[in-house]
């Protein structure tokens, strides 16, 4: 696969050549060095794509989720923002904002675009491994591990997936634990 997209990114790069302030080559071309890890120049394309010719749903996507995996977390969400003003129905976008809401902290503004992601685009993987670590930091564990399952169903043996379904699965079990062993008081109900 990496050299499909080294292929590409060579054919992009004579594009560029000829074309060099062409948007649309400039944003597929940073797109591409996404996918192959290569962020720092992915971002450099994507933002003079976003010069060239502003507010582009896929150009603000493209550019959050570099950013997302540079942990530049405010500055992603940002440009998830911008995309949804754009494009308000798009399940990816929703999902990679739901993802930076999520390690933001903002769990319910997560559970929100995760649970809209869903709606207009069911049978996600990513939207449920997202959504069911957003119900486990919530401490809501059964919806959580019912979020896990549907995504190892999707894709089963996702690492990802497993290591949260057996976390979710331990505190559980340590919950349920606790609430049966609790010491019972006598004041307890006032």
């Amino acid at each position: 696969m990496l050299e499909d997209y080294q292929r590409t990114l060579e054919d992009l790069h004579k594009a560029n050549v000829l074309e060099p302030n062409n948007a649309s080559i400039l944003r597929s071309r940073g797109d591409v060095k996404r996918k192959m890890n290569d962020y720092q120049r992915a971002l450099e394309d994507l933002d003079k794509a976003d010069f060239l010719k502003p507010n582009n749903a896929f150009t603000f996507q493209s550019r959050g989720v570099v950013k997302r995996m540079l942990k530049d977390f405010q500055r992603a969400l940002e440009d998830f923002n911008k995309a949804d003003v754009l494009e308000p129905n798009n399940a990816s976008i929703l999902r990679s904002r739901g993802d930076v809401k999520q390690k933001m902290n903002d769990y319910q503004g997560a559970l929100e675009d995760l649970d809209k992601a869903d709606f207009l685009e069911p049978n996600n993987a990513f939207t449920f491994q997202s959504r069911g670590v957003v119900k486990r930091m919530l401490e809501d564990f059964q919806r959580a591990l019912e979020d896990f399952n549907k995504a190892d169903v999707l894709e089963p043996n996702n690492a990802f997936t497993l290591r949260w379904h057996g976390d979710v699965k331990r505190m559980l079990k340590d919950y349920q634990w606790r609430t049966l062993t609790r010491p019972m008081f006598l004041n307890e109900t006032m």
